[in-house]
């Protein structure tokens, strides 16, 4: 999936990859895409929960060993 920025988060305990993401998703356009990359396990219903409440869509989401992948859309 192509993405128009790249977050890696790994490493980072709740809340930072929420903290990061919002800051990484001011720099960008509505319709623009954030991936994301976190070891947190509670980023999957942290940034769920976030990206509901901004209006933001998940295009996408996927774990890759320890590593969960997003791609968020911004509203």
């Amino acid at each position: 999936m192509e993405a128009t920025k790249f977050l890696d988060a790994k490493g980072l305990a709740c809340p930072m990859p929420i903290v990061r993401t919002k800051k990484a998703m001011e720099d960008l356009s509505s319709g623009d895409v954030l991936e994301i990359h976190t070891t947190d396990k509670g980023s999957k219903s942290d940034l769920t929960a976030w990206a509901k409440s901004g209006g933001h869509e998940i295009l996408k989401e996927e774990q890759e060993a320890d590593v969960f992948k997003f791609w968020i859309k911004k509203a």
